[in-house]
């Protein structure tokens, strides 16, 4: 059989209606409790960010876009990320958000006052 049928014969198999209803019923309870957890972390951590963003002259429809660089941070974090390793990854995604149009003071302001994170060491 050529890789292309393969793959074609695995993907049909995985997206059966049937299979993924059986797996999303094993694992419902799981990602219940999962959400149950998570949820209000993210809430506060939102909260957090939009006492940050509202002590700033910024128009609403840029806080979608610091609120996702602070998930991010977030998500590094949650992934068991800290320390310096931690710093340097949050300096990237400044760099990253900064390309996109956000200012670094704000989102260094997120990562020290939100996070309480270090900025890398030279």
């Amino acid at each position: 059989m050529s890789d292309l049928m393969k793959r074609i014969t695995k993907w049909t198999a995985k997206t059966n209606p049937e299979r993924v209803k059986s797996t999303l019923e094993e694992l419902r309870t799981m990602m219940i409790n999962n959400i149950q957890t998570t949820f209000p972390e993210l809430v506060m951590l939102e909260a957090q960010v939009r006492q940050v963003l509202d002590g700033e002259s910024l128009s609403l429809r840029d806080y979608p876009f610091y609120l996702a660089f602070a998930r991010e941070v977030w998500s590094k974090e949650r992934n068991g990320l800290s320390g310096g390793s931690l710093s340097r990854e949050v300096a990237v995604l400044i760099q990253k958000w900064v390309g996109r149009g956000l200012s670094q003071t704000i989102l260094e302001r997120i990562r020290n006052e939100v996070f309480s994170i270090a900025p890398p060491g030279p």
